[in-house]
């Protein structure tokens, strides 16, 4: 199993000695299975000031964050998509490939922490919020032709039967342990089935995107099903031209939204196939 980080470089809520805001180098490792523990996961956080917001700061982060771990990442994920070039470049440096990302759930959740009860603590903390950048996101892309799936289907599943997820048949796929979530076992978590007789193409393809999340898009004329993916790329799935897929799209997003934002989609040749070709547990969040 690769080691994959989690990175962010941000200004924060508290101000240093002359009145302007610190910024932290937030680093963790991506939890990548149902049964991994939580609390065994690398982190490493410094805090710089606004003079020394540059990559070289930034690799020298990068690098004492290595020299701490127990191992290096075979790769690292950012959310920041204005912070993209400071840190593709800073991580290049250090020979770790980055990659603009939304699937990064534990490193939203410290943010949360941190939030909550880490600078209200600090000297000059100012209260209120520390807003990022929001960049305008591209129009979504249809997906290539050989790879469109013949049939989908909404599925749900109690937050227990991912229990045993890692000895499930799975060719493709990325899960984290859902008490990231906070989830009750008997939470029902949404998902999105795609049929397809290019599974395997398909599931390879889509591994290579660093999936974030589905979304129905219910204000498109018409209305369509994306696949959200990296820092801000979004594919169609399907377009929704009757009453009836739209009602269960509009079902699907209301049950993602009481499971936290939790959902998954999954490959298959087949309704009757016993085994995936992908299968990804994803998570939609808010990230600032």
């Amino acid at each position: 199993m690769p080691t994959i980080w989690e990175l962010d470089f941000y200004s924060r809520p508290v101000l240093d000695e002359k009145g302007k805001k610190l910024w932290e180098v937030l680093i963790c490792e991506s939890p990548l299975d149902v049964k991994q523990p939580v609390d065994g996961l690398f982190r490493y956080s410094t805090f710089l000031n606004n003079t020394e917001v540059n990559s070289v700061k930034l690799r020298e982060s990068v690098e004492a964050a290595i020299a701490r771990a127990p191992a290096p990442p075979d790769k690292i994920r950012f959310f920041r998509r204005q912070m993209s070039n400071m840190i593709t470049k800073a991580c290049e440096e250090v020979g770790i490939p980055a990659y603009a990302s939304r699937r990064t759930l534990a490193l939203s959740r410290w943010l949360d922490e941190r939030l909550a009860s880490v600078y209200p603590e600090m000297p000059n903390y100012q209260a209120g919020g520390n807003p990022s950048v929001l960049l305008p996101n591209p129009t979504p892309q249809p997906l290539p032709d050989a790879l469109i799936g013949e049939k989908w289907a909404f599925v749900t599943l109690e937050a227990t039967a991912f229990d045993d997820l890692s000895e499930w048949a799975i060719d493709f796929g990325e899960s984290f342990p859902l008490a990231l979530a906070g989830l009750a076992p008997d939470t029902p978590v949404p998902g999105l089935l795609l049929f397809s007789s290019r599974a395997l193409p398909l599931a390879a393809w889509m591994s290579g995107l660093e999936l974030a999340y589905v979304k129905y898009l219910s204000e498109s004329k018409p209305p369509q099903l994306l696949l959200e993916t990296g820092g801000s790329d979004s594919w169609i799935l399907a377009t929704l031209t009757t009453a009836a897929l739209q009602q269960e799209a509009a079902q699907f997003e209301m049950a993602k939204a009481k499971a936290g934002g939790i959902h998954f989609i999954a490959v298959q040749t087949d309704p009757q196939a016993e085994e995936f070709k992908g299968f990804w547990l994803l998570a939609e969040l808010v990230l600032g």
